[in-house]
C-alpha cells in the first residue's frame, strides 16, 4: 500500500540518516531513540494528539488517510559561524543536552563537512527572530555553522568552497529561493552578529543571496529605507538593529553605526530592487 510504503521511508530515513562509529556511539544512539521516537509519531494511522482526537465528543470526527502527502521541506538556509576555536569543540557543544542548540551542518576550518541533524528534522540553530513573515525559521530551514571564532579568524578558501558545494546541493534538492539564503543577524538584529566578516558577495555570485549592483543608482526622493529593509525580509519593529544587520550583511563598515549614508542608501536601493 502506498501509505505504507512512504512510512517505511520515512522510518528508515529517521534510522539509517548517520551511522554509529565508537568516538560517537554514545550520541548516535541517543540520535536514533529519538528518530525512533519520530517515526511512530509519522506512523500513527489514525494519528494520535493532533487536533481531531482532541475535539470534544460532541463533535463528528473520523480518521481517512489520504495518499497523498510527503516530507516537509526546508524553504531557507541560514549561516552562522561558531564562535568557538574547534570542529570539536563545536560538536560537544551540540551533544550537550544542557545548552540544546544544534545545526544540520557544520562546516570546518579545512572543509570538512560534518552533518549532524536529518534534513527533514528541525534543528535547534535559529532561536528567536524573523524574517519576512516567518517567525520560526527552526521549522523552515537547515542551519549551516562554519568553524569560526567570529573575531579573528580568516575565511579560507578551502572552507568557503566546501560551504558552497554542499550549499549547490541543497539549492537544487529542494528548490530554495536565491533571496532565501540569510545570515543568523538578518533574522535575528537584535541578539546576534554572525557571521560576521563574512564573504557574502561570494556566495551571491554563485546564485546564494542577492548583492548589489556594480553600477549604484541613486534612490528617488520618495525612497522608504524602513520599508525597502522590511521588505528584502527584516524585521524593524527595532530599526536600528535592523539597520546594523543590513550593514553587517551587506556593507560590513561602521556596523555598529544605525545611520545609513549616501552610499549605503544606493545598496540598499540595488538590493531592494533585486528582491521585489
Amino acid at each position: 500500500m502506498k501509505i505504507k510504503s512512504t512510512l517505511t521511508f520515512l522510518l528508515i530515513a529517521g534510522l539509517f540518516a548517520s551511522c554509529s562509529t565508537g568516538k560517537y556511539a554514545a550520541t548516535e544512539k541517543i540520535y536514533k531513540k529519538k528518530a525512533k521516537e519520530f517515526s511512530k509519531e509519522y506512523g500513527a494511522n489514525p494519528v494520535v494528539n493532533q487536533a481531531i482526537m482532541k475535539l470534544p465528543a460532541s463533535i463528528e470526527k473520523e480518521w481517512i488517510a489520504s495518499t497523498n502527502f510527503g516530507m516537509r521541506k526546508p524553504n531557507y538556509v541560514v549561516i552562522h559561524h561558531t564562535a568557538q576555536d574547534s570542529l570539536g569543540q563545536t560538536i560537544r557543544t551540540f551533544h550537550s543536552e544542557k545548552t540544546g542548540v544544534s545545526a544540520h551542518y557544520v562546516v570546518g576550518r579545512t572543509g570538512k563537512v560534518v552533518q549532524m541533524v536529518n534534513d527533514y528534522y528541525r534543528a535547534h540553530h535559529a532561536g528567536l527572530g524573523k524574517w519576512g513573515n516567518d517567525m520560526d525559521l527552526n521549522s523552515s530551514s537547515i542551519g549551516i555553522e562554519l568553524d569560526n571564532n567570529g573575531t579573528t579568524d580568516p575565511w579560507r578558501d578551502v572552507q568557503i568552497n566546501a560551504l558552497m558545494e554542499l550549499l549547490s546541493y541543497l539549492k537544487v534538492k529542494y528548490n530554495i529561493p536565491q533571496a532565501n539564503f540569510i545570515g543568523h543577524m538578518d533574522l535575528a538584529p537584535t541578539r546576534k552578529n554572525d557571521p560576521s566578516r563574512f564573504p557574502w558577495k561570494n556566495l551571491a555570485d554563485r546564485g546564494f543571496g542577492y548583492w548589489y549592483d556594480e553600477y549604484l543608482e541613486t534612490p528617488p526622493l520618495d525612497f522608504n529605507p524602513k520599508l525597502a529593509l522590511r521588505i528584502i525580509g527584516y524585521d524593524v519593529k527595532n530599526l536600528d538593529a535592523a539597520i546594523k544587520a543590513f550593514k553587517q550583511h551587506y556593507i560590513q563598515n561602521n556596523v555598529n553605526v544605525a545611520l545609513l549614508n549616501d552610499q549605503d542608501l544606493k545598496i540598499l536601493y540595488s538590493i531592494y530592487k533585486k528582491v521585489l
